[in-house]
């Protein structure tokens, strides 16, 4: 399993609601706004990095209101 870290740029005023919508996706364990350059942290799981590639592509960033996102594998030591 790869889990990863999303982090989201929105427009302006919209990260309360990417982040609601983000959370009902499947993969997508946990969506927080926040503050600083980044507006929404999401945690994704999936099974390959192809197949967290499809989702982030696919289904996160089709959610209305996001500029821009950059995904962090967590990678263990």
């Amino acid at each position: 399993m790869v889990h990863a870290y999303i982090l989201i740029q929105t427009e302006v005023g919209k990260s309360s609601s990417v982040a609601k919508e983000i959370e009902q996706i499947p993969g997508v364990t946990q969506a927080e706004d926040v503050t600083g350059p980044y507006d929404v942290i999401a945690r994704a799981e999936a099974a390959s990095v192809d197949e967290l590639g499809k989702l982030v592509m696919s289904r996160v960033q089709a959610v209305d209101g996001i500029t821009r996102t950059l995904t962090c594998p967590v990678v263990h030591f």
